[in-house]
């Protein structure tokens, strides 16, 4: 298989992928390319009120009462109609999965806390804590080694 990208900002853009037959792979090319809208925020609720969010003022994304929820940069929680693991798919590369259940900006983490029952928290910026798994930790002491 080979892989080519061009990057040119004054050319249309475009995908073509020519392949011999219809596979899984084909299918998620086609879905991401049809749910990219290039646009880099997405649509929050609260109360009767829709606006739009963006990635950058996101601090973390997590479930909370069987909900999912963005925490702002002042740490606001607003409600998304998106499930996680649909936003894990359009977030940009810096939104890293910190435990089962919660997306965070690692832009915005502050600092990792160890806590007194061996594990560790993430505090982000605007001072909300969430704690980090094992397993997603030691995914991120990699990244940074």
């Amino acid at each position: 298989m080979k892989y080519k990208l061009i990057i040119d900002k004054n050319a249309e853009e475009e995908i073509i992928a020519v392949v011999h037959a219809p596979s899984s792979l084909t299918q998620q090319i086609e879905n991401l390319v049809c749910s990219y809208s290039g646009e880099d925020y997405i649509m929050r609720y609260r109360d009767d009120e829709m606006r739009k969010l963006a990635f950058s003022e996101i601090e973390c994304i997590t479930i909370l009462n069987r909900k999912v929820i963005a925490i702002d940069i002042g740490g606001n929680h607003f409600s998304l109609k998106d499930r996680l693991r649909d936003l894990e798919g359009i977030l940009p590369s810096y939104f890293i999965r910190i435990n089962k259940s919660t997306l965070a900006n690692e832009h915005r983490i502050l600092r990792f806390d160890a806590v007194f029952s061996g594990g560790v928290d993430a505090v982000f910026q605007c001072g909300y804590r969430e704690y980090v798994s094992r397993r997603c930790f030691a995914e991120i002491r990699r990244r940074y080694e």
